[in-house]
């Protein structure tokens, strides 16, 4: 990483658990300031990282609600010394998977409320400060799922609405040294994937070149790059982590 990230801020939202905890503690392990947002365990996970030695602060995040996003934003820059945000991870995420027939009109507003409301909501808050600065890495986790999946059409559509997102500001904020991608991921060992049955994921499995199902970590070095200046010519990408998965 170089010297002119180290201590610089980064944002993960939904990082309490799962693929945001990797990101959270990878981004740590390189000298980033890192806050966790959440609904919940946000404390418990930032305590478990800075009892590795790092600098890390859990807030409160409901990324559907716009003064939520606001006050963790400020929250965060407030209790990590500065007074602008470098970095922000635009994973939080939810699942409300079923055949469209039996899909409600609750399952298709939480999932499209969390992904690109959530999305939305915390860029917002942060591009003006990016811009101001002429700096900032805005990475927003997609999924495989974007290329469709049944049972899933309102993941798969939020899914690739961040796509056309990620796109799109790719585009605009360019010009300020700001990029924008997309990283999708394909089965990765997470809580909500361990909630599997063991039939489909033995259908995973089949469909994987690399005959393993991947971990968080694997996401999270990827994030890792595109937050420094390594990845300073990488923008509008969309990035697969997916084994060769192919559904």
């Amino acid at each position: 990483m170089s010297v002119q990230h180290k201590g610089a801020l980064a944002l993960v939202t939904g990082g309490a658990s799962g693929i945001g905890f990797a990101i959270s503690r990878k981004l740590g392990e390189i000298g980033f300031k890192v806050a966790i947002g959440d609904l919940k365990n946000y404390e418990a996970s930032a305590q478990e990282l800075r009892n590795s030695g790092l600098e890390v602060v859990g807030l409160p995040l409901d990324v559907t609600d716009w003064d939520s996003c606001g006050r963790f934003v400020q929250n965060a820059m407030s209790h990590l010394g500065t007074d602008h945000v470098d970095v922000l991870v635009n994973n939080a995420g939810v699942i409300r998977d079923n055949l469209l027939i039996k899909m409600t009109r609750e399952d298709w507003d939480i999932v499209i409320k969390v992904h690109l409301y959530g999305a939305f909501n915390m860029t917002k808050h942060v591009v003006d400060s990016m811009i101001s600065k002429q700096h900032g890495r805005i990475i927003n986790m997609s999924s495989l799922s974007w290329t469709g999946n049944v049972g899933q059409a309102n993941y798969a559509s939020a899914k690739a609405g961040l796509i056309g997102f990620t796109k799109t500001l790719s585009k605009e904020l360019g010009r300020y040294n700001v990029t924008v991608n997309a990283i999708s991921p394909g089965f990765i060992d997470t809580p909500m994937t361990r909630t599997v049955p063991e039939k489909v994921r033995e259908k995973f499995m089949d469909r994987l070149s690399i005959r393993r199902i991947g971990q968080p970590e694997d996401v999270a070095n990827l994030v890792a790059f595109l937050a420094t200046d390594q990845a300073s010519y990488i923008t509008g990408e969309v990035i697969g982590v997916t084994g060769g998965l192919t559904f």
